[in-house]
C-alpha cells in the first residue's frame, strides 16, 4: 500500500499516508451490501446476489452511472473482518452468491476477509476489467465466476470516455485471463456455479463498436463463457459536456447490435431488454 500498482494505472501512491488514482486509502470503503434482484437470471435467481460495492475506481468512466460511488464520494469504512461478517450475514439473508463490485483496488483486504471467512456460496469478481493479471492472480483463488465489462474496443472511444487509450488491450488480457481460469458450471437449481459472463453495454452511436466486442468475444470465448448484451444506459455523470451522451440508445442501435450478435451464431447469451435503461435501476447508497 506505499507504493500502490494493483491496477493498470500503476500511479504508485503511498496509501497508507492518503489515497491513490482510484481515490482510495488503504482502509476498504463501502457504499452498500444487500441481495440485488438485477443481475443475471443464474446470479440473481430467486433471492438475489449478495452484492458489495467497494467505494474507488481505477477506470472512472464519464457516464459512470455509480458516480457517486466511483469518485469516493460516499461510503464508510470497514476492516477485512467486519468484511467477513458481512460475507456470513448476506449468506444468512438467502444471497445465492457474494457479489463483489469494483473491488480491484481492495484485493490485498478481501483476501484477508476470505482467510476469515470462505464463504459457503459462490463469489462473483464484478468488473469493468481494466486489470492487471498479477492482481487477478492474487484472488483467483477465492474466485468462482468473473463478471467483467468488456466497454470499449475503440483507443479513441476509451480514451474520450476514460482518459485511457489501452482499454481494450488491457481489459481483453484479462478477460483472457479470466476464460482460462474458469470453466462454466451451473447447478441443478438452474443458477451459475462457476464461470464467466462477459458484459457490454450498447453505447449511443456506438453500434460499430459493439460489433467488434462481439466479433472479438466470438472469436475468442473459451470453457463455456457467456455474454450479456445490455441495453440499460441511462445518461449520467458527465454527460453535460458529452452530446452524444445525453441520450438513452434507440431501439434502431440495439437491434443492429442485436441482430449481429446472432448472424455469429452466439449461443451462450443473455440480453437485456431497452426498459431496463432507467436511473430506477441505479443503487441509492446507503454509506
Amino acid at each position: 500500500m506505499n507504493n500502490c500498482k494493483l491496477c493498470p494505472v500503476g500511479c504508485g501512491a503511498n496509501r497508507q499516508d492518503g489515497v491513490g488514482y482510484c481515490g482510495q486509502s488503504e482502509k476498504m470503503k463501502i457504499a452498500k451490501y444487500y441481495l440485488h434482484t438485477f443481475e443475471e437470471p443464474p446470479l440473481s435467481g430467486k433471492n438475489g446476489s449478495g452484492t458489495v460495492f467497494f467505494c474507488g475506481c481505477s477506470l472512472k468512466c464519464v457516464f459512470c452511472q455509480n458516480y457517486a460511488l466511483s469518485r469516493s464520494q460516499t461510503g464508510k469504512e470497514i476492516s477485512p473482518n467486519e468484511l467477513a461478517e458481512i460475507f456470513k450475514e448476506l449468506e444468512n439473508m438467502g444471497a445465492h452468491n457474494i457479489n463483489l463490485v469494483t473491488p480491484a483496488h481492495f484485493v490485498p483486504q478481501i483476501v484477508e476477509a476470505f482467510k476469515l471467512y470462505r464463504p459457503k456460496v459462490p463469489v462473483v469478481y464484478n468488473t469493468h476489467a481494466y486489470e492487471k493479471i498479477e492482481t487477478l492472480k492474487l484472488i483467483d483463488l477465492y474466485v468462482d465466476i468473473y463478471l467483467p465489462d468488456l466497454k470499449f474496443y475503440s483507443p479513441e472511444l476509451s480514451k474520450r470516455y476514460t482518459g485511457k487509450d489501452d482499454y481494450f488491450q488491457v481489459a481483453s488480457r484479462a478477460i483472457s485471463f479470466m476464460m482460462n481460469s474458469k470453466k462454466t458450471v451451473f447447478g441443478e437449481d438452474g443458477l451459475l456455479k462457476q464461470g464467466v459472463i462477459v458484459r457490454h453495454m450498447i453505447m449511443p452511436l456506438g453500434v460499430k463498436d459493439s460489433k467488434q466486442i462481439l466479433n472479438w468475444f466470438n472469436g475468442n470465448k473459451k470453457n463455456g463463457a457467456y455474454l450479456s448484451l445490455m441495453g440499460q444506459y441511462t445518461p449520467f455523470g458527465e454527460k453535460h459536456l458529452y452530446p452524444e451522451l445525453k441520450r438513452k440508445i434507440t431501439a434502431r442501435e440495439y437491434e443492429r447490435v442485436y441482430e449481429h450478435l446472432l448472424s455469429l451464431g452466439i449461443t451462450e447469451y443473455f440480453v437485456q431488454e431497452l426498459g431496463s435503461a432507467s436511473e430506477s435501476f441505479i443503487p441509492k447508497w446507503d454509506f
